[in-house]
């Protein structure tokens, strides 16, 4: 896909408005169904941690947090890039029981991001996590969680189709999980890139979760890159929907069952970030002290994006875009808020 890319023909559903009025809408659905599936909580959550605890997520481990000092309590903070470890230890301090779990808005900057049409500096997302009991640390665990955040994406879709007529021009999200792992992948389209991967497989398979993501490959490669101190890279993965708009796979969702003491040690030393041990947060967590979780991020502009037949991310929330971006959107009738 090209940096900015607007289908020839695109026009959109809804009006400025009325997006507005849907976008409202479908977030106050999805949240509430959610909440019932998984039996979440809803808890606050910060916009910024402290850069000395280790809580925040470094994502491929390339991107830099947006960091600043805080005189008043000589303290250096960062802008989060998600909650992944930040939940599980709330976990903790709420002592939550095994099956409940919270949810959060998720607000982060994200400021190496290159912006298209799928991403933003600006990340807005649902982040929730749960207690596990030991038994449940497994895949048929992972995969029923999945099919349970589908059932409420779908859900959600037909409540919108009563109140907006007009969505009914997208296909309905199919219900049906296809689960496939990155190494079937590879084993399939070796000469591919993992996007390219994702998109031979998703077009045939429009409801996918994509299993084990952050490990090498028997290429060598991972599928793609994952912090190694909160996903098990074997119990983890991305719900993808097929987008008709933009005719590509979609990822609304990374997600996974948590590393455990001897799953955080052996990732530590793969991804040569043993210096992260002597980190609060992952001296408890080798120490045995944090519960076993699952837990991920729902991406809220991604939703709106799919669920109202939208183009470009800029169409469902407000960010700052490039001369190029503005300029293709401009060209295309696309008003970004």
């Amino acid at each position: 896909m090209e940096k900015t890319y607007i289908p020839k023909g695109y026009s959109p559903l809804l009006n400025l408005y009325d997006t507005q009025k849907a976008i409202g809408l479908l977030k106050r659905l999805f949240e509430d169904i959610l909440c019932g599936a998984l039996q979440l909580r809803r808890v606050s959550a910060p916009l910024f941690v402290e850069a000395s605890t280790g809580l925040n997520d470094d994502l491929s481990g390339v991107e830099r947090p947006v960091s600043f000092d805080i005189p008043a309590a000589g303290r250096d903070a960062q802008v989060v890039h998600s909650l992944a470890k930040w939940k599980r230890m709330a976990l903790y301090r709420y002592q939550f029981s095994v099956g409940e779990g919270l949810y959060t808005d998720m607000n982060a900057v994200r400021r190496d991001e290159t912006p298209d049409n799928l991403h933003s500096i600006y990340v807005d997302q649902w982040d929730w996590e749960k207690v596990l009991a030991p038994r449940d640390r497994n895949r048929e665990y992972l995969m029923d969680t999945v099919r349970a955040i589908v059932r409420s994406i779908c859900t959600t879709q037909s409540t919108l189709l009563t109140v907006f007529p007009r969505l009914t021009a997208l296909p309905a999200v199919s219900p049906e999980v296809s689960f496939v792992t990155a190494q079937q992948l590879e084993d399939l389209w070796p000469d591919l890139s993992p996007k390219e991967r994702e998109n031979a497989y998703v077009r045939e398979h429009p409801t996918t979760f994509l299993m084990g993501i952050g490990g090498a490959l028997q290429s060598g490669r991972p599928h793609d890159g994952r912090a190694p101190d909160y996903d098990d890279w074997s119990l983890n993965g991305d719900i993808l929907l097929w987008n008709p708009v933009l005719n590509c796979a979609f990822e609304l969702s990374s997600m996974g069952i948590r590393v455990d003491p001897a799953t955080l040690d052996n990732q530590l030393a793969a991804a040569g970030c043993d210096s992260r041990r002597c980190l609060p947060f992952h001296r408890m967590l080798l120490a045995g002290k944090l519960p076993l979780t699952i837990g991920g991020g729902i991406g809220q502009s991604r939703l709106c994006m799919l669920l109202l037949g939208k183009a470009h991310i800029g169409e469902v929330q407000a960010s700052v875009w490039d001369e190029e971006t503005t300029a293709a959107c401009e060209a295309a009738g696309v008003v970004l808020l």
